[in-house]
């Protein structure tokens, strides 16, 4: 017989016991969500083969969403996904520059689509997969690019989305071939870091209503936009050749604020630090990045408009001030590792720089990335990749195999991009990032992996490359770039080990100086790889859908090259089109009809060149928020019955005596 005088030591200590294994539970709960759980969707969607996408959509609504596309309105349709079909999905044609260029052209419907599961059916998903993107793989002959970038982050230990080819059709008939590419939502946040709490922010600073009305721009003498009165404003005219037309206004899409692209490649070299070398265009985003730059401006949510209006995640005042806390940080070089992933973003950056991606953070776009923010922490999340490679603003294929891997910027200075500035000025993290880079150079070209990747890759996609229906680039054409896609991937690779070891400048002045240090790019065609507007068209039918196209039509655009060096041309002859300036016109390929437009728009202007939710578990195996729910059941049960038993105990107790 227990005694009066234990009893209530005797239920403490059984009340003790149950709250030390509730903390013990919870401690082995939190910390196997560290590690990653596998999804269904990673191994059905985005397994080894290429996933089988079969669009079913009312003939009437489909013709109306090509129709309208830049309004990026869903409609609802019928997917099967490798042989599952799921009904009433949310599907929309998606991007910028690729999206206005396609809405522009007479013979193309070969939109990139993002596709919704729940957008129309609460809580419905793809085998536990929220959403995901199919990319058009406009501008790529080699269809590669974006593929190797992520295959180089991922490498490299950044975080990146699941991707895999999609050969699609719609009702019934050939569509194309197309890389599907996970979207950053509530499925990925619970894959990744198995946790939905964390806020998701798309980084855009392009404006798609100001690229289609292109009359909506700021006068021209408003100096406070335009400080030198000294502005490129094409309209409607057109380049036009024996063979070769394309609208400017598809080339060359005004800015954030309204300012048609700096052809100069940025502002002048004046004091030779942080400018390229021979750059292309500078950018669109330039001044009014929206707070895409990450340069802190002040407390105020709406100086961020490019992060904020593009929350993938539900925000609350209290959410945008944590972002803005951590931008003020970055500003002042203080408490970094507090307020940012910097191990994270270095490896984000270091295959970044490699991999030459101008349409981002590091040149005047100042965007295509994403912010995840979680307890105030900033990590980066990589995003389109399509233009990598010398796609975009790249100059020369010598530009692309040189860029410089200390000042990996194009069209602006190194402070006006906050944080990369700040981390490469601090001698232990500029470490680590070269660090990063050493190990992409030695373990990932310099042992035969990037060739190895290509070739898999080809010999898994080269017949559906053969049979796209809606291809911007010939097969012939895919077949001759892959050989110069190597050459220009490894003598940048040379290149980086050249600038890490010291035998090449690894800065933009440096480089300016020793020019001969440089890696040449004898036999290097870089416009055979595509470029941003490269390879519009196609070399069959859109599938009865989207009507008939031209045998390669898409040899019959302007290649942006071109472009790029006769304004370089025309910049340094001071806006003049003299006799020797037509000469050296003809010479790079310019025909005389587009001479004399060029002479016409000319005389038209001041002058080229300005200056300066929740995941639904649905029972799906494999949903990581499955397990977690599970193990807190179980912390839950065991506390119960415990404490349910000093309770039972002291109950009886007291009755019995």
């Amino acid at each position: 017989m227990i005694e009066n005088k234990y009893i209530n030591k005797i239920a403490a200590l059984i009340i003790a016991i149950a709250l030390v294994c509730t903390i013990f539970l919870v401690g082995y709960t939190n910390s196997a969500q560290i590690s990653k759980t596998s999804p269904l969707y990673e191994k059905i969607i985005f397994g080894q083969d290429i996933i089988s996408l079969d669009i079913v959509a009312n003939e009437e609504d489909w013709k109306n969403m090509l129709e309208n596309a830049t309004d990026e309105t869903y409609i609802s349709c019928s997917v099967v996904v490798n042989g599952t079909k799921f009904d009433e999905v949310g599907i929309r044609p998606k991007g910028n520059s690729s999206l206005s260029q396609i809405a522009r052209d007479p013979n193309s419907d070969r939109y990139s689509f993002k596709l919704k599961f729940d957008e129309f059916v609460k809580g419905q998903t793809c085998f536990g997969l929220d959403e995901f993107v199919v990319n058009n793989i406009m501008g790529d002959s080699t269809y590669m690019k974006e593929y190797i970038s992520y295959d180089i982050l991922k490498f490299i230990g950044a975080v990146t989305p699941l991707l895999q080819y999609s050969n699609i059709t719609v009702n019934g008939e050939p569509w194309g071939l197309y890389l599907a590419i996970e979207s950053y939502d509530d499925s990925f946040l619970a894959r990744e870091f198995n946790d939905i709490t964390g806020k998701l922010y798309n980084v855009k600073t392009m404006d798609m209503g100001n690229m289609n009305n292109m009359d909506n721009r700021p006068d021209q003498n408003n100096n406070s936009q335009f400080p030198n009165n000294d502005v490129f404003q094409p309209k409607n005219e057109q380049i036009e050749g024996n063979t070769k037309t394309q609208n400017f206004n598809n080339a060359m899409p005004p800015n954030g604020n309204g300012q048609m692209p700096n052809f100069n490649g940025g502002a002048p070299l004046d004091n030779g630090q942080n400018q390229r070398p021979q750059g292309g265009f500078g950018g669109f985003g330039g001044r009014g990045s929206g707070g895409g730059d990450l340069a802190y401006k002040d407390d105020n949510a709406s100086s961020y408009s490019a992060i904020f209006d593009n929350a993938v995640s539900k925000i609350t005042s209290s959410d945008s001030d944590r972002v803005i806390t951590a931008l003020k940080a970055l500003s002042e070089g203080v408490d970094l590792e507090k307020y940012f992933n910097v191990d994270e973003i270095l490896r984000y950056f270091a295959a970044h720089t490699v991999v030459v991606n101008l349409d981002s953070y590091v040149s005047n776009m100042a965007q295509n990335y994403y912010i995840y923010e979680k307890d105030g922490k900033i990590a980066i999340l990589p995003w389109d990749y399509n233009l990598a490679f010398g796609g975009f603003q790249s100059g020369t294929a010598k530009d692309v195999i040189n860029f410089p891997i200390d000042t990996p910027v194009s069209g602006v200075e190194m402070e006006s991009r906050p944080l990369l500035d700040k981390l490469l000025q601090n001698e232990e993290y500029k470490e680590k990032y070269h660090s990063y880079l050493q190990e992409i150079v030695t373990s990932y070209f310099n042992n035969g992996l990037f060739e190895s990747t290509v070739d898999s890759i080809d010999l898994k996609i080269k017949d559906y490359v053969k049979n796209d229906a809606t291809a911007f680039y010939t097969y012939d054409d895919y077949e001759k770039s892959l050989p110069q896609f190597k050459k220009l991937c490894l003598l940048r690779s040379e290149s980086i080990k050249g600038q890490l070891d010291g035998t090449i400048p690894s800065t933009t002045s440096s480089q300016k100086q020793n020019e001969a240090s440089l890696i040449p790019a004898d036999g290097v065609n870089l416009s055979a790889l595509g470029s941003m507007m490269g390879g519009m068209g196609g070399n069959g039918q859109m599938g009865g859908i989207g009507g008939n196209r031209p045998q390669n039509f898409g040899q019959n655009i302007q290649d942006m090259q071109i472009i790029q060096k006769a304004m370089e041309i025309i910049q340094n002859a001071g806006g003049q089109i003299t006799d020797e300036v037509k000469e050296k016109l003809i010479e790079i390929g310019i025909t005389e009809d587009q001479i004399q437009m060029f002479m016409n728009m000319r005389n038209g202007m001041n002058g080229f060149g300005a200056p300066g939710g929740n995941v639904n578990l649905n029972g799906q195996q494999g949903n990581v928020n499955t397990s977690n729910l599970g193990s807190s059941y179980i912390v839950l049960i065991a506390a119960t019955v415990l404490l349910g038993g000093g309770i039972l105990f002291t109950s009886l107790w007291k009755r019995n005596f």
